[in-house]
Formats: structure tokens, C-alpha cells, sequence
């Protein structure tokens, strides 16, 4: 009996021909991408780049480029991790939406000094953590929940272990074995603990479609199958928090870039440098970037990453994510959306988020 699989071949063909101008655009080292749909973890496109012909791969197989970069390589995510760090400090009581962070100045601990990207001095509320992509904020509300907390959700949300799919290859993530506060701190905004992309969109995904751990799978599955061994590992009621914040970050944020219209998109960005001889090099950066559709009723999770980048003319020399994977992401949401039966809505919902309006918070259409 032949076997079927989850994948969409022209889904498959236009995301990676997508990822292939981008390439080409920002004179890439590597890309990768994939697209999830959230309720039944099923693979609905994936490439990595650079790729090769599988009809002629005897040399080209060994090639230490030719990976699966989704689930064999293993990196830093930067900010979309804050995306896990703010549903913890949310689903754990420590926050609210309304609660307020201080992010003046910068958070010195011992001789380290953690800084904000593009700093507003001031103090925050948990969206503007969110849509400014404040380091400073993700990291105290982190302490708040404490290291061994942070730790065990972590590994709750899959990013502590070796993620299994169909797929024979996996990588194992790499984190600090001796875990202390620094460590959370570093981690709480994307910088110390490097995963498999895959793995980092599984647990994205859980906080997308109502809190259930759904593994990704290559093969076809309903919502159903799907939910029968998929555990809670956040309340409901947090994952519109986090829906909501994903989409004002797409109207009013980071995530700008990749606000198709009629799409409802939902985005968090994520920008890290690379680790090159023990050190952080600030010029070479591992970019991310991550989409709910829709974000009320949510449904696929894109996902987008650019190996080292370079900034252009028009970025004004920025690499950053929002420069490049944010603009791929929008570019594939709008290419891909009617082949997966998306069509773009004209009426946008009157009421997405009807938890979070009981909060008094303000509503973003």
C-alpha cells in the first residue's frame, strides 16, 4: 500500500523558490522553511537550501552544506523565543497583560551587561515587551518565574529534548548543563540554548492552537488524531493572549513586514548572532521568523530562517529579520494562501480575541 504524505508539492515548490530569491536578494549562506498546520502537526511544505538532485546525489549527499538545517542543525532562535518566555510568564500568573516591566537603562548582572536592540528607557507593558522585542523585559520576567520553573517548561514545551518525527535525522539541542539565573536570562529572549527550528515551531505551535503539544508529523492526521495524545501545556486563556500579541506585533511591530492584507497574520521576529570561535560575532546573523494565519482561528504556522544575511541599500544596511525572513514570510503567506484554501478576507473579525477584551485590553483588527 503506498505510503501518503502531509507534504503539498506546489506548496513545497513555491516556499522554496521563495527562499531561493531570498537567497539570491540577500546574498544568503543558507535558508530554510516550513509551514505546520497547528491543529494536526501535520508537514505541509519544507525545504532547506542549499539543496541537491536526489537523482544525482552520490557526491553531493556528503556535502557538509546539504543538510536538513529544520531538524539536523541546531541554533540559536533570538527573539522568537521570547514568544515561549512571555506565554510561560504569562500562563504561570507572574504577569499580565497589564502588568508593567522595567526596562530603563540596561540589566547588569555581575560582569555582564544585557541591552535592548532599539532601547525605549522606560517601562513597559508585557505588549510592548513583546512589540519592541525588549531583551531587558523577557529576561525579568523570566527571573520572575525563577530558573528551575523556566527549566522545566522548557522542557514541557519539547525544547529540551531530541524532537522525533518520520524523519530519521534529528539533532540533539545544546544548552548549559550548570542552568543558572544568568542562563535564564539569556535564554528568555533566544541567546544560550540553540534548537532545530522544527522544534522551535512545534512549540510555537502549541501556543498558537490553544495550548496542546502537537507533534509535527510527515504524515496525514486529523485535528482529532492529533489531540488523542497532544498534552496541555498551557491554559487556553493564554493562548489568546499569545494570539493577540502575535498579531499586534504584526500590525504595530517587528513583524510589520509580513502583514499581508486579508490574511490576518500573526508574526514574531528573531535575530541572533552566531557564535564563531567562542565568541558572538555581531555581523553574522541567524535570522527567524515566525507566522500565525490566521490569528484568530489559527490555523498554519510559517516559519523562515536566513543564514547570514546581508544588509542592502534599501534595508538601510540592516539584517535583521524583519529586513529579510519578515519580508520572505509575507511573501509565501501571500503566494501559498489560496493553494491551502486561504482566501483573503475583505470583513477582518469584530471580535478576535474575546478573552482578552474582558482584560479591558485594547483589540487589534
Amino acid at each position: 500500500k503506498p505510503v501518503r504524505l502531509s507534504l503539498d508539492l506546489k506548496v513545497t515548490y513555491a516556499l522554496r523558490d521563495e527562499l531561493l530569491q531570498g537567497i539570491a536578494k540577500y546574498k544568503a549562506n543558507a535558508a530554510a522553511g516550513a509551514i505546520l498546520d497547528v491543529n494536526t502537526g501535520e508537514v505541509i511544505a519544507l525545504a532547506s537550501l542549499p539543496d541537491y538532485d536526489p537523482n544525482t546525489a552520490a557526491a553531493e549527499a556528503l556535502d557538509k552544506d546539504h543538510i536538513n538545517r529544520l531538524t539536523v542543525g541546531v541554533y540559536e532562535m533570538g527573539s522568537t523565543f521570547k514568544a515561549i518566555s512571555l506565554a510561560m510568564a504569562l500562563d504561570s500568573n507572574k504577569v499580565t497583560l497589564n502588568s508593567r516591566i522595567d526596562a530603563r537603562g540596561t540589566l547588569r548582572y555581575g560582569r555582564f551587561t544585557i541591552h535592548d536592540y532599539e532601547a525605549k528607557s522606560r517601562v513597559l507593558t508585557v505588549p510592548e515587551v513583546f512589540t519592541f522585542s525588549s531583551n531587558i523585559g523577557a529576561a525579568r520576567m523570566a527571573l520572575m518565574v525563577g530558573v528551575e520553573a523556566h527549566k522545566a517548561f522548557l522542557r514541557k514545551m519539547g525544547q529540551l529534548d531530541r524532537m522525533r518525527t518520520e524523519l530519521p535525522e534529528s539533532a540533539e539541542p545544546l544548552y548549559p548543563r550548570n542552568w543558572g539565573e544568568l542562563n535564564t536570562m539569556t535564554i528568555a529572549f533566544g541567546h544560550g540554548i540553540a534548537v532545530a527550528p522544527l522544534q522551535a515551531a512545534m512549540a510555537v505551535g502549541a501556543l498558537m492552537n490553544g495550548g496542546l503539544m502537537i507533534n509535527p508529523t510527515f504524515l496525514p492526521r486529523t485535528a482529532e488524531e492529533a489531540r488523542t495524545n497532544a498534552p496541555r501545556v498551557i491554559r487556553a486563556e493564554t493562548s489568546e493572549e499569545m494570539r493577540y500579541l502575535m498579531r499586534l506585533n504584526a500590525e504595530k511591530g517587528t513583524a510589520q513586514k509580513a502583514n499581508i492584507p486579508g490574511y490576518f497574520v500573526g508574526g514574531k521576529t528573531g535575530t541572533a548572532e552566531k557564535v564563531m570561535f567562542g565568541h558572538y560575532q555581531r555581523h553574522k546573523l541567524f535570522t527567524t521568523f515566525m507566522a500565525i494565519v490566521p490569528a484568530d482561528k489559527p490555523r498554519y504556522l510559517f516559519l523562515t530562517t536566513y543564514d547570514e544575511p546581508k544588509g542592502l541599500p534599501e534595508t538601510g544596511g540592516f539584517a535583521t529579520a524583519a529586513w529579510n525572513s519578515g519580508v520572505v514570510t509575507g511573501k509565501i503567506i501571500e503566494r501559498v494562501g489560496p493553494l491551502l484554501g486561504m482566501a483573503p478576507r475583505i470583513d477582518l473579525p469584530e471580535q478576535p480575541f474575546p478573552l482578552v477584551a474582558k482584560l479591558g485590553i485594547g483589540i487589534t483588527r
